[in-house]
C-alpha cells in the first residue's frame, strides 16, 4: 500500500461518542473515505440522526447505543459489527465526560470515578474486546482521544486533566504491547473545540475570551479539523506510526502566553 494512501475503502470503523462533535466529524470523514462505520454513543436518538448525516453524503453507517461503562454493552457493540460487516479495523475512542468543573479538591469521589471509568477504563474496554477481531483481520489501528489537558493542566479541568493524561500512557502501553500484533495505537490530543461538550467554555463570554487569548490562532476549532489527523491514523499512510500523541490545538501548548502586542 502506497504511502499517502488514505483510502479506506474495505474497512470497519468503531466511533465512541459518535452522536455528534468529534465522534460524528470523524465518521462521516472514514465514510468519505470508504470505510464501514459503526457509530455508538449512550443515546440511540441522537445515533440514528448522526447515522441519516452519513447516510446522506454516502456512507455505510449501523448505528448502535452503548455505554462504554459496561463491558457487556461494549461486547454486544463489538459482535454486531462483526455479525454484520465481518470484523472491525479501526477503533476511536472518543467518548468522554467531565461532571466536574473547578478546583480539584472539590472534587468528589464520585466525580473521580465517573471520569476515570468512561475516560480510561472506558477505553480500555473498548479496546480489549476489540483486539481479538483485529488480530484475526490482520492487525489494525485504534486512536484514542486524548486532550491538551493531558499534557498541560487546564484550569477548573483538573480531575479531566489527569484522566486524559492516563490516557496519553494507556495509548503507549498498548502501542508497545500491540506492536507485534500489526495493532497500531495513537492518540490525539485536541486543543479547544466547539462542541456541546465544550459549551461552558464558549458560551461564556468572559470564559471564552480568556481561552481563545492563550491560542495563538485566536480562536476555536470545528470539529472537523480533528478529523483530517483521525483519517491519517486509521490509513495506511500511517503504517508506522504507532504510540505517538498528536497535538491539534491552534499552537496552544507551543504559544499560549506569546502576544506580538
Amino acid at each position: 500500500m502506497p504511502a499517502t494512501n488514505f483510502d479506506l475503502d474495505g474497512k470497519v470503523a468503531l466511533v465512541t461518542g459518535a452522536s455528534r462533535g468529534i465522534g460524528l466529524a470523524i465518521a462521516q470523514a472514514y465514510a468519505l473515505a470508504g470505510a464501514k462505520v459503526v457509530l455508538s454513543s449512550r443515546k440511540q436518538e441522537g445515533l440514528d440522526k448522526a447515522a441519516d448525516q452519513i447516510r446522506a453524503i454516502g456512507g455505510e453507517v449501523m448505528p448502535l447505543a452503548a455505554h462504554t461503562g459496561s463491558s457487556d454493552a461494549v461486547k454486544t457493540v463489538v459482535d454486531q459489527a462483526v455479525h454484520m460487516w465481518g470484523g472491525i479495523d479501526i477503533v476511536v475512542n472518543n467518548a468522554a465526560t467531565n461532571p466536574h468543573f473547578g478546583h480539584i479538591m472539590t472534587a468528589e469521589e464520585s466525580h473521580w470515578d465517573k471520569i476515570l471509568d468512561v475516560n480510561v477504563k472506558g477505553y480500555f474496554r473498548v479496546v480489549k474486546a476489540c483486539v481479538p477481531i483485529m488480530k484475526e483481520r490482520g492487525g489494525g489501528s485504534v486512536i484514542n482521544m486524548a486532550s491538551v489537558a493531558g499534557k498541560e493542566p487546564q484550569p477548573m479541568m483538573g480531575v479531566y486533566s489527569v484522566s486524559k493524561a492516563a490516557v496519553i500512557m494507556l495509548t503507549e502501553v498498548l502501542a508497545a504491547e500491540l506492536a507485534q500484533d500489526n495493532i497500531r495505537v495513537n492518540a490525539i490530543a485536541p486543543g479547544f473545540v466547539k462542541t456541546s461538550f465544550s459549551r461552558a467554555l464558549w458560551q461564556n463570554e468572559g470564559i471564552y475570551n480568556a481561552v481563545v487569548k492563550a491560542i495563538p490562532q485566536r480562536r476555536m476549532a470545528e470539529p472537523d479539523e480533528i478529523a483530517g489527523m483521525a483519517l491519517y491514523l486509521a490509513s495506511g499512510a500511517a503504517q508506522f506510526t504507532t504510540g505517538g500523541t498528536f497535538v491539534v490545538d491552534g499552537g496552544q501548548l507551543v504559544g499560549g502566553s506569546y502576544s506580538p502586542f
